[in-house]
């Protein structure tokens, strides 16, 4: 399934639904959760695709240029109002320079060789320098030769001596496409999420592969009781979804930095970033109001002018009013947010169960077993959501230095 939107650069976290699109969100989150059940239940009628979230960098957009039919390669860049399009060598050093500019020169040399009809994005796995041999002790303390790399965040690893191994060792990059892009010239570009790969010419110097779901284990099936939780997790989201009905379509198309919604999404992040599970919904409802209070009286405090500060005041007043105004239904807002973030848990435990990589995280103590970053649902009628463990993954990417950019 193929989904059509502006340029892919962003996808939110399926509870965020509910801030960003109100009431219409949240019915959107729990389609997604009912779909996904019965997907994993092997009950679905419905179509829906789900694709693997690779723990890739940098995004490489690459195939034949809409304006002359040439194969270029190109970051994200390639959609600037001035698009950074390279066709050589020398297009590369005027546009980029350093890593970027490096890993551009591999993907042009190995790219263009694999016959692309048509403008894939995908994530950089790795380059040849990229990659190396590591010995792995499991916990019973066995070893194993493994081929590892590490484009971002998670280091990934394949045992040496399988067919998959040697085809890692042979090849000069490895790349992961899930994006398709149509159009008469690069501003008017349309993405597709999928990514048809099964044309490509192979060689024996580029590995790579959609991001597609795949069981290939078999494990991820959930059985009837586990379909049953799932569902009453469902339920409540449900119920207290339609209790904040009208909180929620109030602070939707809110967009000034202080006003209710904006906080309201950057308190529950916040969360995230301190490492840290969202406490009783009764403490999220009411630890709001503290942290909305905190943040305004914080402009108030910054800004020099009696004016000016008038302003905040009022700001912080309006909101406080509203907040307190609409206490069951912040309440209620939360409740939906909790119980729409066990439901994704649940759901990205089970699709974990098929994964076919080792991924790892780096600790103080050695590499530490860890999950698949996560994935992207996107239903019949196109819509997408992304499926993150933000506790595990989001916290990295908001503080790691990334590899590909320290070079």
């Amino acid at each position: 399934m193929l989904l059509v939107e502006d340029k892919n650069t962003h996808l939110e976290h399926l509870e965020d639904d509910i801030i960003n699109n109100g009431f219409a969100g949240g019915q959107n989150a729990i389609a997604f959760l009912e779909s996904l059940k019965d997907m994993l239940s092997g009950a679905s009628s419905s179509k829906l695709n789900v694709t693997t979230k690779w723990d890739g960098a940098p995004a490489i957009v690459c195939g034949p240029s809409p304006d002359n039919g040439k194969f270029f390669v190109g970051t994200k860049s390639v959609f600037n109002k001035t698009p950074k399009v390279n066709y050589t060598i020398q297009d590369i050093r005027n546009n980029h320079e350093g890593p970027v500019a490096n890993i551009l020169r591999e993907c042009l040399q190995y790219l263009s060789t694999l016959g692309m009809k048509e403008i894939l994005q995908g994530d950089l796995m790795f380059t040849q320098s990229g990659k190396k041999m590591t010995t792995y002790k499991d916990g019973t303390g066995k070893s194993e030769q493994m081929i590892s790399f590490t484009p971002n965040t998670i280091v990934y690893m394949v045992p040496e001596n399988t067919p998959f191994g040697r085809k890692i060792a042979k090849s000069k990059l490895g790349i992961v496409f899930h994006t398709t892009y149509k159009g008469r010239s690069f501003d008017k570009l349309s993405a597709k999420f999928g990514a048809n790969v099964s044309k490509l010419r192979r060689s024996p110097n580029v590995w790579f592969d959609d991001a597609s779901y795949k069981d290939v284990s078999g494990n991820a099936t959930m059985t009837i009781g586990e379909s049953q939780q799932l569902q009453k997790m469902i339920n409540m989201a449900s119920g207290s979804l339609k209790q904040s009905k009208e909180l929620l379509n109030k602070i939707k198309t809110e967009k000034n930095t202080l006003s209710v919604g904006v906080q309201l999404k950057t308190y529950l992040n916040s969360f995230i970033r301190a490492a840290s599970d969202l406490p009783s919904t009764k403490e999220t409802a009411n630890k709001f109001r503290e942290f909305y209070q905190e943040r305004t009286q914080k402009e108030i405090d910054r800004v020099k002018t009696e004016k000016s500060k008038e302003k905040y005041q009022v700001i912080q007043d309006t909101g406080l009013k509203f907040i307190d105004d609409h206490n069951t239904s912040v309440y209620m807002a939360c409740a939906t947010y909790k119980s729409l973030q066990k439901a994704k848990a649940v759901i990205i435990g089970k699709l974990n169960k098929a994964k076919s990589i080792g991924t790892f995280k780096t600790t103080p103590t050695g590499l530490q077993a860890t999950n698949p970053e996560g994935y992207v649902a996107v239903d019949k009628k196109g819509k997408a959501v992304k499926l993150v463990d933000r506790l595990e993954f989001s916290i990295q990417n908001f503080t790691a230095a990334k590899n590909w950019e320290k070079g």
